[in-house]
């Protein structure tokens, strides 16, 4: 056990932050600290099916929050240590992404959506982290923000909008109607904090920006993508 120091605090529905300690850690380098929140979804059964394998020195990954669909809190590693959530990725020209963040995992399957309680969930956790670190809503990201085409959580039934609206995160506002044009939408990306370069294939960015901010568009790049990503880059440049 490598510390219990919030095993006391409550979420809004007064439900403990259990302590469930995982081995899957190290030391944050370089002596950074977080600035980035990252949220997941664990594509599993259920809760404990999903703190069994982050606690699992086989599968040597981690978070260090997850949360269940009853609102429930499980802290498994410390805020002061490096879960192994991120892997490799990128955001806003930052690689490293365990050592600057704080991960959460949502129970789900990536299919149902996300219940009140668990949202109400993550609000908390990400209120109470902004609060600690000097993390900005820019800066909470879907773990499919930061691993373009290789990463799809937490997925297109999470509620971006809900966090936004409480501050936690960034939703785009109407805007001007732009041409759609491809090499656009990538300077806007690039400057909003995706990763933009040869190794990104456009497809696979165009699909990452929309499971966050279009979650049902489809199709060829479009005059409401444009808007959309012109509108983030301009408010909330990297």
């Amino acid at each position: 056990m490598h510390g219990s120091a919030h095993d006391f605090r409550m979420n809004r529905a007064g439900t403990a932050v259990e302590w469930c300690p995982s081995p899957n850690f190290n030391q944050r380098r370089n002596g950074l600290e977080p600035h980035i929140i990252v949220l997941h979804y664990t594509a599993m059964s259920s809760l404990d099916a999903a703190a069994e394998r982050l606690c699992s020195t086989e599968h040597e990954v981690s978070a260090h929050y997850l949360v269940g669909t009853d609102g429930r809190i499980l802290q498994l590693v410390a805020e002061s240590h490096r879960a192994w959530h991120a892997g490799a990725g990128e955001w806003r020209d930052l690689t490293d992404i365990n050592s600057r963040s704080i991960g959460v995992e949502l129970a789900n399957d990536g299919h149902t959506p996300f219940s009140q309680p668990q949202m109400q969930a993550a609000e908390f956790l990400i209120k109470g982290a902004m609060a600690r670190y000097p993390i900005l809503a820019p800066n909470v990201i879907a773990h499919s923000d930061m691993a373009i085409g290789r990463k799809c959580d937490p997925g297109r039934r999470f509620d971006w909008r809900y966090l936004a609206r409480q501050g936690l995160s960034v939703w785009p506002t109407a805007g001007q109607a732009i041409g759609v044009d491809e090499g656009k939408f990538r300077d806007c990306a690039s400057r909003f904090g995706y990763r933009v370069d040869h190794s990104i294939a456009f497809p696979d960015l165009l699909d990452s920006f929309r499971m966050r901010f279009r979650p049902w568009a489809s199709g060829e790049l479009s005059p409401n993508d444009m808007v959309a990503i012109a509108d983030l880059a301009a408010r909330y440049p990297a």
